[in-house]
């Protein structure tokens, strides 16, 4: 099965047991994340879209570690004035494994009869 979500701002095509790294967000305290904006989901033998976000259908992961991604160096510069100007920037970063893709029959069936028409 596989999933296409929503979350800070990007999207990400997820699979059970697969591993991403997402922007850290003010709500991934805890050791378990929810996410309840997603746009696809594919069985094997069928697509359901969402307009744009299917409903009753959940990915839940799990917070493996915080970290920071690699730095990135911004450099400003103006010719002829002599100004320049080095910044450094640094992004949390959050690995979640994906434990499973929630999908209840009624959302299935009525997504597909969505796609259908």
């Amino acid at each position: 099965m596989l999933a296409v979500i929503e979350t800070g701002g990007k999207q990400y095509k997820v699979k059970e047991n697969s591993v991403i790294d997402i922007e850290n967000l003010p709500d991934m305290e805890n050791k378990e994340v929810i996410f309840d904006k997603v746009l696809l989901v594919k069985n094997e033998d069928e697509i359901l879209v969402g307009k744009p976000y299917l409903e009753k259908v959940q990915v839940k992961g799990e917070i493996l570690k915080i970290f920071k991604d690699k730095k990135v160096v911004v450099f400003k510069f103006k010719r002829k004035t002599g100004y320049k100007k080095t910044q450094g920037h640094r992004q949390q970063l959050v690995a979640v494994k994906i434990k499973e893709i929630i999908t209840s029959v009624k959302a299935v069936k009525k997504a597909a009869a969505v796609v259908q028409e």
